[in-house]
């Protein structure tokens, strides 16, 4: 009960602040329809190889920079219903899912995005490193290490092992958060709702 409090509550939140009124008349940028058109293949991976150790990417920090937190929020429901669907599981298992992989850590991503863009300089390496890098592996290493407390371990493993596996892929995610999102600053960073560059390359030149 406690993962389908979270849902309505997330949910309810994103709806209540009408995030689509920001998307523009020609919808959302195609690269965070595309992350979350991938996003069922990542919380699926255990399923795809047959193997429970295999920890589930979260792409969830990724979608929250591309699309913003309420947004992000809303496309991850309709991730979680692919998976139940194509990886024929319990609707439990689903709403697991989409608390542990998305909601949790996609949440953590945005208040410690948050974090960083209200007490360290607006440096365009403060977002890269802070929000792309750091922000993603510390909001997906928590929450997967929170989640051990919410699922059954695989047999012939502990919570060490996973604890230890967690990281590890968090590490991994976050490296491809923060590649991806210094491409996208440097190519295309009207692809990122959460980057401006009014806050990240201020104008130090002084005036005439």
């Amino acid at each position: 009960m406690v993962d389908l409090f979270l849902v309505v509550l997330a949910t309810a939140l994103a709806l209540a602040l009408q995030p689509w009124r920001a998307t523009g008349a020609g919808g959302p940028p195609w690269p965070w329809l595309a992350c979350c058109a991938v996003l069922p293949l990542c919380w699926g991976a255990d399923l795809l190889a047959d193997s429970r150790i295999i920890q589930p990417l979260s792409g969830a920090s990724l979608l929250v920079l591309l699309a913003g937190w309420p947004l992000a929020v809303l496309a991850l429901l309709p991730v979680a219903g692919v998976v139940v669907a194509l990886g024929d599981l319990p609707w439990q298992e689903g709403l697991h899912r989409l608390v542990w992989l998305g909601l949790v850590p996609g949440t953590l991503a945005m208040l410690l995005g948050a974090g960083v863009r209200r007490w360290l300089p607006g440096h365009l390496f403060i977002y890269i490193l802070g929000r792309g890098f750091f922000t993603t592996w510390i909001a997906v290493a928590l929450a997967g290490a929170l989640a051990l407390g919410r699922a059954t371990n695989p047999v012939g493993t502990d919570d060490g092992d996973l604890l230890l596996a967690r990281f590890l892929t968090a590490s991994g995610e976050a490296f491809i958060t923060g590649m991806l999102t210094a491409i996208f600053v440097a190519y295309r960073p009207d692809w990122l709702a959460t980057y401006s560059d009014r806050l990240y390359l201020p104008d130090d030149r002084s005036p005439p």
